[in-house]
């Protein structure tokens, strides 16, 4: 008894040197440092209690207190006192059913069964402890035991409703798993998921008949509702690195790589050998890597690097549709935004085979049709987004370029003048230019011929000041000749007026020699 008195001392003295802690703030604001008070307090206490035994009164009193913050709602904090109280008097099956009542009331039935069985060890007649242990079987699927405690119940109170509601509800159920067993064996999964439905209503904690609907959900292809099913299986079960690995290949398949990796890893978490969850991690783990890769390599604008980086993507997963489809999604666009027209063409179209709304590969297809100077099919595919989605801005943007463009084609096109293909760098325009010029220069030519050339030496000057220009070339892509003043809101007069003028110091400078 002295040890004990000494221990107990010793206790309440560090829980003294922990009250100047919490108050210094170390822990947080001021309702933080009180609920730290609260729980040292409980701690210190119930670690006393232990050593010195504790009077009813005192159990009493951490009973009372329990019970005051179950009403309140502050689970935690009740359940702190029902602790002391089952420390303080372990023979006392009032606690035991107490604390089993805010175990359930937070959700932890597996922490509240004991309790429960405790209090039915203790005192076997005690009908609302073996009812709610019924109930609780109930909802486990334990359908066997919840019948033996039902029936216990209205053997001392045959006028308890609610144990004769619930026994009467026990053989439809077991008739209703039977026949949602015989419908999976014939393959009516539809037939089976509505009969489980109401079931999993009633059983909600019974891990088999989730899995049981996961099975059905799967095999209509259904993945989405499938992991909805089994996902509540990793709580409802001890360890369930089956579930995670499930779940993970599942969304794998739906091509959620990064979901994928996520819940791989609780597999891992729970078992750092599992030899299938390691070997599907290594894999997903280099997939998810280089899909953020490709996003960013967009982001960039790094067309080429993209393309490379999608192709690493398929050699990765060359199988599965959702990350080839991905894959495919990726190389339409880059292609197109890199101006390499059959390229875009060939992944765009492997797209839109598969997926005929897709509004994001109609709009690259688009921009491959611009490149290739297929202005017709260019509007018709920014026609078809608008059809899907009538408020897509991209497609918008596009339409209106497009028109632009068809417009233009049938005026100047200062890239066929110059011979050049769109996405032609400048020093490719600037050597054509020099030969264009070098071939038409008015100066090789006499008479009515003359008078073609000096036609054909403006085009080909105008071709050159346009496409050199970035502000200015950027504005033809778009569908507006710079040097057209119909194309210009402040209006005018021909080209060469507004300060362009090929035969003069500002629009031609270079010399050409004839014998």
């Amino acid at each position: 008894m002295v040890l004990a008195y000494h221990s107990a001392v010793g206790v309440l003295s560090l829980f003294l040197l922990s009250v100047d802690t919490c108050a210094e703030g170390t822990v947080g604001p001021t309702g933080m440092r009180s609920s730290c008070l609260s729980a040292l307090f409980i701690v210190a206490w119930s670690t006393l209690i232990k050593g010195l035994g504790a009077s009813s009164s005192e159990v009493e009193q951490h009973l009372e207190l329990g019970k005051k913050l179950l009403a309140a709602g502050q689970l935690a904090d009740a359940l702190s006192h029902y602790h002391a109280a089952v420390e303080g008097d372990p023979n006392n099956y009032m606690t035991y059913f107490r604390r089993a009542t805010v175990y359930l009331a937070l959700g932890k039935s597996k922490s509240a069964l004991p309790d429960l069985d405790k209090v039915i060890e203790l005192k076997p007649d005690f009908n609302s402890a073996r009812l709610q242990r019924a109930n609780v079987k109930l909802k486990q699927g334990q359908l066997d035991d919840a019948e033996e405690d039902y029936r216990a119940v209205l053997s001392r109170e045959g006028a308890n409703s609610e144990a004769h509601e619930k026994l009467n509800g026990l053989r439809p159920l077991r008739e209703g798993i039977r026949n949602a067993q015989y419908q999976i064996n014939r393959r009516d999964y539809q037939g089976a998921i509505n009969t489980l439905g109401p079931i999993i209503e009633m059983c909600p904690w019974d891990p088999a008949l989730r899995e049981l609907r996961a099975e059905c959900y799967e095999a209509q292809g259904d993945l989405f509702k499938a992991i909805n099913d089994i996902r509540p299986t990793t709580k409802l079960r001890n360890d369930n690195t089956a579930a995670y690995f499930k779940i993970s290949k599942m969304l794998y398949e739906m091509g959620d790589a990064d979901e994928s990796l996520t819940e791989i890893r609780e597999c891992l978490k729970l078992d750092p050998d599992h030899k299938d969850c390691f070997s599907h991690y290594k894999k997903v783990k280099k997939l998810a890597k280089q899909i953020s890769s490709v996003h960013e390599l967009i982001n960039e604008q790094k067309w080429d690097d993209c393309i490379s980086k999608v192709d690493q993507m398929l050699k990765t997963e060359p199988e599965l549709f959702a990350f080839v489809h991905k894959a495919n999604s990726h190389k339409c666009h880059c292609y197109a935004k890199n101006q390499k027209a059959s390229e875009a063409f060939a992944a765009c179209n492997r797209v839109l085979d598969v997926d005929s709304e897709n509004v994001e590969a109609m709009c690259d297809r688009a921009e491959a049709y611009l490149t290739n100077e297929q202005y017709d099919e260019a509007i018709q595919d920014y026609k078809s987004a608008l059809d899907i989605d009538n408020n897509y801005r991209r497609a918008k943007d596009g339409l209106q370029r497009a028109e632009k463009l068809l417009k233009q084609s049938k005026k100047r096109d200062y890239y066929k003048i110059l011979g050049v293909k769109r996405n032609a760098r400048k020093k490719d325009i600037i050597k054509a230019y020099r030969k264009m010029a070098a071939q038409w220069h008015p100066d090789r030519y006499k008479g009515d011929e003359k008078a073609m050339a000096e036609k054909k030496f403006i085009d080909i000057a105008a071709a050159k000041e346009v496409l050199t220009d970035p502000e200015k070339r950027e504005k033809f892509d778009n569908g507006e000749d710079p040097l057209d003043p119909e194309d210009q809101s402040g209006g005018g007069g021909p080209f060469w007026h507004q300060g362009f003028n090929p035969f003069g110091q500002g629009g031609f400078q270079f010399k050409f020699h004839f014998n």
